[in-house]
């Protein structure tokens, strides 16, 4: 059982870089021991996407009086809901099968083990009883949701994004511990199915490294919507439904029917006889070179076990590099503009620099900043709502940042994202024809 590539982890890094190697002619296979899709699609972004889309329209169906439209006792099925979710993943990870299938990669459902290297240094695993001799393997273990060792934790039944994407029933109140990207997506959700939500948070503002302008008129506007964010504050206690929470010396307890906890994820490095490579750490993964080679050059690391960027369309992109190296493309990888995404309602996203990076660093900058509101088109489709566009220039009008609020910001930061990679500065981004009325003629706008 002889192949060119062998991947670990069939998740957006490995299903993407066993579609490529297959079709650039390399004999492929590819371990999966759970799904296909990994945490992305089975029980992370598709899932919980699919259930903000829902909470979404229950909101807009709820507020359709401000657009002149009589819709009486809105009411969801959330069952139905939940159902909706499994439909979605199992669509999804159908047609991965098939694109594997269709690609001539062979595809091994089972919990793959390093076992070492040949004489002539390819890898060996081991998959069940049987043993695969591969030139090169890629790594792309994913991770897995960080449990910190809080008094308690152990005897609770908590629930972290699994559990929460599949329980059938809807609490009464929540406590979301971790205000970062994946507790900011759940407050939301939850909060417009008509749940308490209580954000506790150790920082002193949400979404971690986001613009903190941007992020703290997020966090205004839920509190508006009933959701209360305990910023600064330590947990230091779970006990069943209670929460013990710290700050300046002083705690109190919250009460909540359900506590979800969100407080990161790291890379998974153990349980497939990784050690027996005794590669090169970084962070708490491995180092990796600009085409994705680790301490040993036939084997590379693509996804969140690099930990640089714990985010499914950046493991795709370290795929597609790793695979092109192999193939002969040395094409090395950039993190230059690599976008965030927050799928609350309105969306947030950032690209780039932000404002507290550059002063941290002493660099010069330029902000060109306006409300969403210059738009047209959003002014129609957004009633009474509000949403910021933010522009970084360097000081030779180079673009190196951008952060949007308002809907649909996710699909708009591509823009910025491009030009930021591409070093555009701002007289040719201006020179480009935007369509009209469309969200995205903002950013010309703001320049």
């Amino acid at each position: 059982m002889k192949y060119d590539v062998a991947i670990i982890g069939g998740g957006p890094a490995g299903y993407t870089a066993a579609e490529k190697a297959a079709k650039g002619g390399l004999s492929t296979v590819l371990f999966e021991k759970n799904a296909l899709g990994g945490v992305c699609l089975n029980e992370g972004c598709v899932p919980t996407k699919t259930l903000l889309y829902s909470a979404k329209t229950y909101d807009q169906i709820k507020h359709a009086s401000k657009y002149a439209v009589s819709a009486e006792n809105p009411t969801f099925d959330y069952p139905k809901i939940i159902a909706r979710k499994n439909k979605v993943v199992k669509k999804l990870t159908a047609g991965i099968r098939m694109k594997m299938k269709e690609s001539g990669v062979e595809v091994v459902a089972g919990e793959a083990m390093i076992q070492g290297k040949t004489a002539e240094g390819d890898l060996l695993i081991q998959c069940g009883e049987q043993i695969y001799e591969a030139k090169n393997l890629l790594v792309c273990t994913g991770s897995e949701s960080v449990i910190p060792p809080i008094s308690g934790v152990n005897e609770t039944e908590y629930w972290t994004s699994r559990e929460a994407l599949q329980s059938k029933e809807l609490p009464a109140s929540l406590i979301i511990i971790g205000g970062g990207v994946i507790g900011m997506e759940f407050a939301s959700f939850f909060n417009s199915m008509g749940t308490e939500v209580q954000v506790v948070e150790m920082l002193d503002k949400i979404l971690g490294p986001m613009d903190k302008e941007l992020s703290d008129m997020l966090q205004a506007e839920y509190a508006k919507r009933g959701v209360k964010f305990y910023l600064g504050h330590k947990v230091t206690g779970i006990h069943g439904s209670e929460v013990t929470v710290e700050k300046d010396g002083e705690s109190f307890t919250l009460h909540g029917e359900k506590v979800l906890l969100s407080v990161g994820r790291r890379p998974i490095t153990k349980g497939f006889g990784l050690e027996t490579l005794a590669l090169e750490p970084f962070r708490n993964g491995i180092k990796v070179n600009e085409y994705m080679q680790t301490s040993l050059p036939n084997v590379y690391a693509c996804g969140d076990i690099t930990a640089f960027s714990l985010l499914a369309h950046t493991a795709v992109s370290e795929a597609e590099v790793a695979i092109d190296h192999i193939l002969g493309k040395s094409r090395a990888m950039s993190y230059k503009a690599i976008p965030g995404v927050v799928y609350t309602n309105p969306e947030i996203a950032g690209v780039g620099k932000t404002e507290e990076e550059l002063k941290a660093s002493g660099t010069p900058y330029q902000v060109k900043k306006i409300p969403m509101a210059f738009s047209g088109r959003f002014v129609a489709e957004n009633e009474m709502g509000n949403g910021v566009c933010k522009l970084i220039l360097a000081e030779d009008g180079t673009l190196i940042g951008a952060h949007l609020l308002g809907n649909p910001a996710s699909e708009l930061i591509v823009i910025a994202g491009i030009a930021i990679e591409k070093g555009m500065k701002a007289e040719e981004i201006k020179s480009f024809v935007f369509p009209h009325p469309t969200v995205g003629e903002i950013i010309k706008e703001a320049l």
